[in-house]
């Protein structure tokens, strides 16, 4: 097998996850991380149908993913009155498997941290692609040159607008901004105690307000042109968010109230990045920062399973990134489609009232089971290859 260096920036999910699977087929791996280490906690992510269950799998992480996973979290949405109106089941939002994000990391973690070299507290400042490899320059640590370069850094990638251009030429905005406060209700619960639980959550037009859910203890989502603000500056992010959701009923006064203590603040815009190419040179983009689509369900089995397919494609073509690549981008093209369909902000806080009720009358329809069958089916359409079958029988 090549022994060829890559460099994968980002420490969440798509990057341990290539860099378990390019490990084990000989590759010398790097891996770079903006954050000083691995982020506990979080909100929860999930895993649905067999071709996700495969990929895990064949990793060798799904017992243990299973034995950290969360219960399920039915959304129950109510009017302002607290008077039940619509059931979103936690079977629909949590997947087949469902995990915490800061566990998840750990796992994988844990899987390549021994073999592969991690960055905390760094980041990716240049790039050079040239005829042998990519020169690579840093914010802390010396510059160097690898054979590849694989951004798994995000929907706000610093890989992609290096490599390929302005974040606004690839992300498109989608009328929605949602937020995150405080820690996923599962977050303290020991593993072997997590039973199913309920999250409430209220809507007006254009908003939806939420508290107790897997995501985060509150969260809010609010139908919005694009906002000019830091991302840095999270108490100026807290502004605006109360006031978004200022003169909302419901449990949403008190919910502002706490939101200034606490923690894992996050707020950021349901977005989809549209690419026509997302492999360029000796340069690859792999998860969100090439096919992220906020808060459509598919981003983190897209990432796991396109980690897999670009890896395995890799070790096929013995490091010769222009057959591989042309191969990963092929495959995950036609998978990726289903997932550009979803709506989320439009479906979980509809602009009007009557939006609203409607939303609520479809989620008790046999639409919805359809709806979500179509969603699982998705998950699944792709011919996936046995990659470590194939390699080790060559």
């Amino acid at each position: 097998m090549s022994k060829a260096t890559v460099l994968v920036s980002g420490a969440s999910v798509a990057g341990p996850a290539l860099a378990y699977w390019l490990h084990a087929y000989g590759f010398e791996v790097t891996v770079v991380e903006r954050s000083p280490g691995l982020r506990p906690g979080g909100h929860a992510i999930d895993f649905t149908g067999e071709v996700h269950m495969t990929v895990l799998e064949r990793m060798g992480v799904l017992a243990d993913i299973e034995r950290r996973q969360t219960g399920k979290t039915d959304w129950v949405m109510v009017d302002e009155n607290g008077a039940r109106r619509g059931l979103i089941p936690g079977d629909f939002i949590g997947g087949d498997v469902e995990i915490l994000r800061g566990d998840l990391a750990e796992v994988l973690y844990g899987r390549t941290a021994g073999e592969c070299e991690y960055l905390f507290g760094d980041t990716v400042t240049a790039l050079t692609d040239t005829e042998h490899g990519v020169h690579v320059e840093f914010e802390n640590a010396p510059a160097r040159t690898f054979d590849l370069v694989i951004g798994c850094d995000g929907i706000h990638s610093r890989v992609r607008k290096l490599a390929f251009g302005a974040e606004k030429e690839f992300v498109q905005h989608e009328g929605y901004y949602y937020a995150l406060a405080g820690g996923s209700h599962w977050e303290n619960e020991p593993h072997w105690q997590r039973e199913r639980a309920r999250s409430l959550g209220c809507n007006a037009p254009g908003r939806l307000a939420m508290t107790g859910g897997s995501k985060a203890s509150q969260f809010y989502l609010f139908a919005s042109p694009e906002l000019d603000y830091a991302r840095d500056d999270l108490d100026a992010q807290r502004r605006i968010v109360a006031e978004k959701f200022a003169g909302m009923g419901w449990r949403v006064p008190s919910m502002l109230a706490e939101l200034p203590d606490l923690d894992g603040f996050y707020l950021d815009a349901i977005a989809k990045v549209s690419m026509k190419n997302f492999v360029k040179g000796r340069v690859a983009l792999v998860g969100d920062s090439a096919y992220g689509h906020t808060l459509a369900g598919f981003g983190t089995g897209l990432a796991v399973v396109g980690a897999y397919v670009l890896a395995g494609e890799l070790a096929l073509a013995d490091g010769d990134h222009t057959v591989a690549f042309a191969r990963y981008e092929q495959i995950m093209k036609r998978y990726i489609r289903k997932a550009d369909d979803a709506s989320p902000g439009r479906f979980l806080a509809p602009r009007t009232s009557l939006g609203v009720r409607l939303r609520n009358w479809f989620l008790g329809t046999r639409g919805f089971t359809l709806m979500v069958k179509y969603g699982d089916s998705a998950k699944n359409d792709i011919d996936l290859k046995n990659y470590p079958e194939i390699i080790a029988a060559q």
